[in-house]
């Protein structure tokens, strides 16, 4: 059985820092690519960033220079830095799991709530 079991949201400062983690299970995790995406209430669930199979660390323009994206293959968790957050970054946190060739294998965590405000 596949899970996706993502951590560390909370409520923050603006200007403060939080570090979420996503531990996947049941999957060959180094076959998948690996994705933040966010949403906040009443908007549609974008990307944040991504760390792909192949090496490749990708940003959303808002999240380039303050988030960093990382992955551990040995212990199947993808990492996201945060610094610098602000209010407008607000809302919860999914991790999201795509298999690099079979796009059909697609899995997705419940999500962490993060709330910056003063």
């Amino acid at each position: 059985q596949v899970q996706v079991v993502e951590s560390g949201g909370g409520s923050v400062h603006p200007g403060g820092s939080l570090r979420l983690s996503c531990v996947a299970s049941g999957i060959e995790f180094s076959d998948y690519d690996m994705v933040w995406y966010r949403q906040a209430p009443g908007t549609r669930r974008e990307l944040v960033a991504a760390a792909t199979t192949g090496g490749s660390r990708n940003y959303a323009d808002f999240a380039k220079g303050r988030f960093t994206v990382s992955r551990d293959n040995t212990k199947n968790t993808l990492s996201l830095e945060m610094n610098g957050l602000m209010p407008a970054d607000t809302g919860v946190y999914y991790c999201n799991a795509r298999h690099q060739y079979e796009f059909r294998l697609d899995y997705w965590g419940q999500g962490t709530q993060v709330t910056v405000s003063s």
